[in-house]
């Protein structure tokens, strides 16, 4: 058994898109920092990050009905919209800034413009959906937006989903082709090269086991180093906690008070994958429809253009599943695990009062491959069982927790970081919009836990994030310019991208 320890400013433990992204942001803010960083897998971007573990839409809001809610007036509430796009904005400027910066290249590698569709197929939807087009196409975000529900148009936008319908069918879309399809796997391993290039120490195969607080206010960690089988003890000053459903597991065992009264509750996931490349040749869109009466938000089924190792396939999903597991490569006592005494009246009043959705779980579990084509056939009425096989995809665990507004055991669908009282520690749980929105939400957890730093720090955030703490719908003219600018830089405006 060895006993290696080692102090450094700062350990990131998960090698994912969130880990890689606070990574680069302090390369850029405290170069002399010394960091290190901690995966269990084999590489980086394996497991949530991984393009085969999510949908891979650059989350604007374009085309996610579940982002605007319509009142009990019958208005429609853009603001959750405003809001996911505005944090998209953020991610597309700190990664125009690195491309800029020849930190890494080759954006094509990673995102892709591709347009952004709403899908519904009855009266009422339609009239939904012409609501939210009259609401959003006034704001500046969201111009360049159509809608349709004259079926010759339509046929025009989405052959392969207009295919073999009857023209009586109430249908309609919006569409936007500011749309991007982002290779989050792509991105993540880009990232974690560059900080390898610039002294980063990344450790593969080594699983964190335990973290807790040292004399001095620091954080050990002990680490297993599952090629030698030696354990290993570490020190950092600040401690990330970027371990996908894992957070919540490693989270507990700092102790902090933050980390009470939370718990978590795995969704598995499979999405349908089209192998007649025929077939996937005839769809270019990303196309959202709206979730099923009492389904959950992440079940929302979407027809998605990827583009993954350079080649354009088709995916349709999600069907949402149960494991015990917190990841795909995680334990079947994960679950259990995170059971503890301070959150199990909070996990069992979750259970209480998520029994509509365990219901939904279940059916969707019990779903066999013809019943999947039933759901595809919505979208695509002529889609044949042959030419569909089904791909495990990742695994989200949605936060549960206590809240004033809703009460005990809250099941929450966001993203959301912990921090202990003095920053020291901090952990991303939670799911959607996740990697979309990974540079805002690092930029959170910079304001959070290095407040002492962030004046002298904000320049240069700025000059790498221009609208960092502007409202764009209010700075319209700054955004036009920044989408004109990063659409250049990354290749999202049919030109090449332009390098130093």
């Amino acid at each position: 058994m060895s006993n290696v320890q080692k102090s450094v400013d700062v350990i990131l433990i998960g090698a994912g898109i969130m880990s890689a992204t606070l990574g680069a942001l302090l390369k850029e803010l405290a170069p002399d920092w010394t960091i290190k960083v901690f995966e269990k897998l084999e590489d980086a971007g394996e497991e949530s990050s991984n393009e085969w573990n999510n949908a891979g839409t650059g989350h604007s809001a374009l085309c996610e009905l579940n982002y605007t809610p319509e009142n009990s007036d019958g208005s429609i509430d853009i603001s959750k919209a405003i809001k996911i796009n505005e944090q998209f904005q953020l991610s597309r400027q700190f990664w125009s800034h690195l491309v800029k910066s020849n930190l890494i290249r080759n954006p094509r590698d990673f995102i892709r413009p591709i347009p952004h569709m709403s899908l519904v197929q009855t009266e009422s939807d339609v009239a939904f959906l012409k609501k939210r087009f009259d609401a959003l196409s006034d704001n500046p975000l969201f111009q360049g937006m159509e809608f349709s529900d004259d079926p010759e148009k339509l046929r025009e936008w989405i052959p392969l989903i207009m295919e073999g319908r009857s023209s009586k069918e109430r249908i309609a879309a919006t569409k936007i082709d500011s749309g991007t399809d982002v290779n989050f796997g792509a991105l993540t391993r880009m990232m974690f090269d560059h900080l390898k290039r610039n002294g980063v120490e990344i450790n593969y195969r080594h699983r964190v086991d335990d973290i807790k607080r040292a004399g001095d206010g620091a954080w050990d960690v002990k680490v297993s180093d599952l090629g030698s089988g030696k354990n290993e003890c570490h020190t950092a000053k600040f401690v990330f906690i970027g371990g996908g459903g894992s957070s919540l597991l490693l989270l507990q065992k700092t102790g902090i008070p933050e980390s009470k009264h939370i718990g978590g509750f795995p969704v598995s996931g499979l999405f349908m994958v089209c192998n007649n490349p025929e077939v996937a040749a005839r769809h270019h869109a990303k196309v959202y429809g709206k979730a099923k009466v009492g389904a959950p938000p992440m079940s929302v089924p979407h027809l998605d253009t990827r583009f993954i190792d350079n080649k354009e396939t088709l995916l349709f999903g999600p069907f949402a599943g149960f494991s015990p597991k917190f990841l795909k490569t995680g334990s079947n006592f994960d679950l259990i695990d995170s059971v503890k005494p301070n959150n199990v009246f909070t996990m069992l009043a979750a259970g209480v009062k998520e029994r509509a959705l365990t219901k939904y779980l279940i059916q969707q579990v019990m779903l066999s491959h013809e019943q999947r084509m039933e759901a595809l056939r919505e979208f695509i009425p002529t889609a044949k069982s042959e030419d569909w096989d089904i791909a495990q995809s990742g695994t989200r665990v949605q936060v549960i927790k206590d809240t004033e507004k809703s009460g005990k055991g809250t099941l929450q669908f966001g993203t959301e970081v912990i921090c202990a009282s003095d920053g020291s520690v901090a952990a991303l749980l939670g799911a959607s919009p996740g990697a979309s929105t990974a540079v805002y939400v690092m930029l959170e957890v910079l304001e959070k836990c290095f407040p002492e730093h962030m004046k002298v720090w904000e320049s240069k955030i700025r000059e790498m994030i221009p609208t960092f703490g502007v409202s764009l719908v209010e700075n319209v003219e700054l955004f036009r310019e920044i989408q004109a600018t990063t659409a250049q830089t990354l290749g999202l405006n049919g030109k090449q991208p332009v390098f130093r």
